[in-house]
C-alpha cells in the first residue's frame, strides 16, 4: 500500500500569493492517461475555496485506488468548481498527444462556467497556452488544487474504464485501466484491438492483425 507522508502534503502556497495579487479564480489541472494504450485522455480543472480543506488530499499517484475512491465526493464537493475533459482515442490517434492533451484541457476549462485569472499546470509545459498559466514542477505533490485535479481526473477515468471492462472483458480493463500491462498484451494478440485502443501508437507495430476481424473506431461519447 503506498503511503503519503504527512510531511509530503501540498499547500495553497502558490494559490494564495496569486490570491493575494488579485487572482480571484485560480485554477489547478492535472491529467491521466497519458501512457496508456486504450481509453480517452482525461484532464480535470479544479478551483478550491480559500476558507476550507479537505485532509488527506496528495499526488494521485501516491495513493491507492481505495483512497482515491474514498476522496472523490469529499473533493468534488469541497471544491468551487471542477469540471473534466476528454480527448478520445480516436482524438488522441488523429491530433497527436499534444494537440489532444490542448483539446482536453480546453473542454475541461469550458466546463467550469468560470473566467479563469490563472491556471496553474503539473511539469514545464503550458498546455493551456492563455497566458495566464504558471507551470509548476512537481506540481501535483506540493499544489493543492492540482493534487486536487489529479484525484478527480484519475477516479474519473478509472470509472469509465471499469465501465468499458463490461463490455470487453479480455482486455481487464476493470484492472489495468487501459494501461500496458501482461494480460492487456495477451488479449490484444489474441483478438486485435477494440474500438477504444489508440491505433497509431507504436506499439500496435508489434502485432499483426491480418488474421484478426478489427473491430471498429469507437463511437463512445469520450
Amino acid at each position: 500500500m503506498r503511503v503519503a507522508r504527512k510531511s509530503a502534503a501540498p499547500t495553497l502556497a502558490v494559490e494564495r500569493g496569486l490570491w493575494a495579487e488579485g487572482h480571484r479564480v485560480v485554477v489547478g489541472i492535472d491529467e491521466v492517461g497519458k501512457g496508456a494504450w486504450a481509453g480517452p485522455l482525461t484532464l480535470v480543472a479544479a478551483v478550491l475555496p480559500a476558507d476550507r480543506r479537505v485532509y488527506g488530499v496528495r499526488d494521485s499517484k501516491l495513493l491507492t485506488e481505495g483512497q482515491r475512491e474514498g476522496l472523490f465526493d469529499r473533493i468534488a464537493a469541497w471544491c468551487t468548481a471542477w469540471s473534466a475533459g476528454h480527448a478520445s482515442n480516436d482524438e488522441c490517434d488523429q491530433l497527436g498527444m499534444s494537440a489532444a492533451q490542448r483539446l482536453a484541457a480546453r473542454r475541461a476549462l469550458d466546463g467550469l462556467g468560470l473566467d479563469p485569472d490563472a491556471v496553474l499546470v503539473d511539469g514545464q509545459w503550458d498546455f493551456v497556452g492563455n497566458g495566464k498559466t504558471r507551470a509548476l514542477i512537481k506540481g501535483d505533490a506540493t499544489c493543492l488544487s492540482i493534487a486536487a485535479a489529479s484525484i478527480l481526473a484519475k477516479v474519473t477515468r478509472d470509472r469509465l474504464m471499469r465501465s468499458a471492462a463490461v463490455d470487453y472483458p479480455d482486455y481487464c480493463f476493470d484492472s489495468n485501466k487501459g494501461y500496458p500491462c501482461p494480460r492487456h498484451r495477451a488479449a490484444l494478440a489474441t483478438h486485435g484491438p477494440t474500438p477504444l485502443h489508440r491505433r497509431s501508437w507504436a506499439f500496435m507495430d508489434t502485432h499483426g492483425w491480418s488474421h484478426l476481424r478489427i473491430s471498429p473506431r469507437s463511437t463512445l461519447p469520450f
